[in-house]
């Protein structure tokens, strides 16, 4: 069964490059990349572009360009995300069957997140991205929300027979108490708060951002972009509670996580307020991660490049591991929220 990627050869890229006026040299490198692909390509004039390909189906034309026009917002407010260039008027192109985008390369590293400083200089941008995502909302790109991320992840996968017998029994039995409990958080769940409950605000978020997904350029480096972190891959921009963009940015022990989204908050509240009320939304939020993850290996199976590199999904050992996960995250949901 040949899968939509193949047809995406090399002479493709550089063909679909030429297209929008830009003529490769011949070299390019596949990109970290699962969902779409991503290449950095040489150009003749010597600069390098990104170009990414994005995966047939997975969104619409109109939500791709409301990520574009988001990450164009973003841009004129001179907060550092990389977003498509504008050629010949589009940022969206159509090429061999595929929807594509060309962006500026920008080098950096992961943020060092151990790093007060560090934590606060990501904290005061992402509050200008909240501020700019606050000003209107999508239209076309759904919402992170309980259904769609939780129940809807459920559904398919019992519904496809993707989880062994052996195992499929207790994983369905600890998500469903799981999303229980994610359930009793009205902001998850597209409902208002009941009097007397605390009314959380959603707005245009980053949607994944995740340590992959900052570059980090240090201070003393020479960069045309300037130093500090650049956000990168609007892919997954949804509609959610301002704390989606800043608990993945955590990790370790309570006392650890606590101590880093302090700085994010030290940092963010330079800009915008940030309500302490969302801090108990972030292992529900995890919780819903967690589910969607193993659907969306699921889904992708049959792309070449998941078995390559996700040997170990699929088997009775993931989802007994699942279900511990499952167990561990429905004793988290029921602690006292983080303090910062």
């Amino acid at each position: 069964m040949h899968h939509v990627f193949e047809t995406l050869t090399p002479d493709l890229v550089l063909d679909a490059l030429e297209s929008v006026g830009l003529r490769g040299d011949g070299r390019l490198t596949a990109l970290s990349s699962y969902e779409n692909r991503v290449y950095q390509v040489q150009l003749e004039d010597g600069s390098a572009v990104v170009a990414k390909f994005y995966r047939p189906e997975r969104w619409s034309e109109a939500q791709i360009l409301e990520e574009h026009a988001f990450a164009e917002e973003l841009m004129e407010a001179e907060i550092p995300a990389i977003g498509p260039l504008r050629l010949a008027g589009a940022t969206l192109h159509h090429f061999g069957g595929f929807g594509f985008s060309v962006s500026p390369r920008r080098g950096g590293r992961p943020p060092e997140l151990d790093d007060e400083e560090v934590l606060e200089w990501v904290g005061r941008f992402l509050a200008r991205i909240h501020t700019v995502g606050a000003r209107k909302p999508f239209v076309s790109r759904p919402p992170l929300d309980l259904q769609s991320f939780g129940q809807d992840s459920r559904d398919w996968l019992l519904g496809q027979d993707m989880i062994p017998l052996d195992v499929q029994s207790a994983w369905a039995r600890h998500c469903d108490e799981a999303l229980a409990m994610v359930a009793a958080h009205p902001a998850l769940c597209g409902k208002k708060a009941a009097s007397g409950e605390a009314h959380i605000r959603l707005l245009r978020l980053h949607g994944d951002c995740h340590p992959g997904n900052i570059l980090w350029t240090p201070t003393d480096a020479a960069a045309s972009a300037g130093p500090g972190p650049h956000f990168v891959d609007l892919d997954d921009a949804r509609t959610g509670p301002a704390v989606q963009d800043l608990w993945m940015l955590s990790s370790g022990d309570r006392r650890q996580r606590s101590r880093q989204l302090g700085f994010l908050v030290d940092g963010y509240e330079q800009f915008r307020e940030f309500d302490r009320d969302e801090l108990t939304l972030i292992e529900p939020l995890r919780t819903l991660r967690l589910i969607h993850y193993s659907a969306w290996l699921a889904r992708r199976w049959s792309d070449p490049t998941f078995p390559q590199n996700f040997p170990w999904f699929g088997s009775s050992d993931y989802w007994h591991g699942q279900v511990l996960m499952l167990q561990e995250q429905c004793e988290a949901m029921q602690e006292a929220p983080l303090v910062v």
